[in-house]
């Protein structure tokens, strides 16, 4: 094939966030096919640092800062009658270096990775373009505005109705669009048109991860958790992120106090980049431990007696629940941070709800040392059985139109 055309709503390095980790290894593997030309943004000056890491696997690249602010990106949403999610990433540089791209270079095939970065895609375009919408932005802001209230509540409800509409025009457009799980994959379908018996395909391209890289035999847990109360309980993930915001504050204010009525030296690990102020405050209450952004999350697993995900919105599958998998950890989530993920519950990882039924399957696991330690190795094996990268992206070739085995043979 010829070249291929990478938009992405933020440089896939370093792969350290939940997008991150999935744009970075698609990335990876497209260069393994044919010469990748990258448009993206960033956030800050620490993604900008790792911008020879990008020009290392890209034959080109363009990288702007994303700086429009979302009250102005919400101001011109109403004006245009768009998504928000399409104005905030509107940029006339990156357009400028996709036109250039397309005209300059013999690109046969876009790769879009999110569903904001579609417009980027000149409509005379005659390759391929594969979106990768990952999950169904749509239901997750009407999940907000059914939660919500006020006028925040209102633009997340219109952001869900007009993002259902620009999801129709994309799987319209695509000729193939993916999604991060079967499951998101069947609920965008339920919401086209007609089912979607009108589009193109509608696939699922499910996450992978590292297992040899998230080995706990090769990790030396942290010492700053180490010294902390047992048992230790970990929650990881970009803690600016609502729903991660609010599975912290859930644990740290109702499921908590339950645990420590058995346990009073039982810590809340919240570990991840960018807290809120809602999750700063959130420092000290029920033995919670606000840790922030650290290098490597790999230690503070490690050092953690049980990983707790209890996402009440959630869309796609976790990576927070891999890695913990991976690293051995016995893990409890709730039924939505478990979706997409097809290990066996109450062997691989157990699932509950309510606040009370989370409290009591985490409380079981601590009094039952035998019970603990044989769900995280369990987990540990389902995860190096069925969930590493290079299967997880062995369809991608044939969603391009290359046989599938290409990738295996360019690896």
């Amino acid at each position: 094939m010829g070249e291929i055309l990478f938009i992405a709503h933020r440089i896939p390095f370093p792969p350290d966030r939940g997008d991150k980790i999935r744009s970075h290894h698609v990335l990876k593997a497209l260069a393994k096919l044919a010469p990748v030309h990258v448009a993206a943004f960033f956030d800050d000056n620490d993604d900008r640092l790792h911008e020879a890491d990008l020009a290392a696997v890209a034959a080109s690249h363009c990288l702007v800062q994303r700086s429009k602010a979302l009250p102005m990106a919400g101001i011109e949403s109403i004006a245009t009658g768009k998504p928000v999610s399409l104005t905030a990433f509107r940029d006339s540089r990156l357009q400028a270096y996709v036109r250039n791209v397309l005209r300059s270079r013999p690109v046969d095939a876009i790769y879009v990775f999110s569903g904001q970065m579609v417009q980027y895609v000149p409509k005379e375009f005659s390759g391929r373009v594969v979106t990768d919408l990952v999950d169904v932005d749509s239901a997750k802001f009407e999940a907000y505005g059914a939660k919500g209230s006020g006028p925040r509540a209102w633009l997340e409800r219109r952001e869900g109705r007009l993002m259902r509409d620009e999801e129709a025009r994309i799987a319209a457009a695509s000729d193939v669009t993916l999604l991060v799980s079967e499951a998101e994959a069947i609920l965008l379908r339920s919401r086209l048109p007609n089912g979607g018996r009108d589009v193109a395909a509608v696939h699922a391209l499910r996450n992978g991860i590292d297992s040899d890289f998230y080995d706990p035999s090769k990790v030396v847990p942290e010492p700053q958790m180490l010294a902390c109360g047992a048992p230790r309980i970990v929650f990881t993930g970009q803690m600016d992120y609502p729903p991660n915001v609010e599975a912290a504050k859930r644990a740290a204010e109702r499921i908590m106090p339950r645990l420590r009525e058995r346990f009073p030296a039982a810590g809340f690990h919240v570990v991840g980049r960018n807290p809120v102020p809602v999750v700063q405050a959130l420092q000290g209450r029920n033995g919670t431990e606000v840790w922030g952004r650290v290098e490597d999350i790999r230690p503070w697993l490690a050092a953690a007696d049980i990983a707790l995900i209890p996402l009440e919105i959630a869309r796609g599958v976790q990576n927070k629940v891999l890695e913990a998998m991976s690293m051995g950890l016995p893990t409890v989530v709730s039924s939505q941070a478990g979706t997409g993920i097809e290990a066996e519950a109450g062997r691989d990882l157990l699932i509950a709800d309510g606040d009370e039924d989370i409290a009591q399957a985490v409380i079981r696991l601590v009094e039952d040392h035998h019970r603990a330690k044989a769900l995280g190795e369990a987990a540990r094996e389902w995860i190096v059985a069925n969930a590493s990268w290079p299967a997880a992206l062995s369809a991608l070739p044939g969603y391009l139109g290359l046989p599938e085995e290409s990738l295996c043979h360019a690896a």
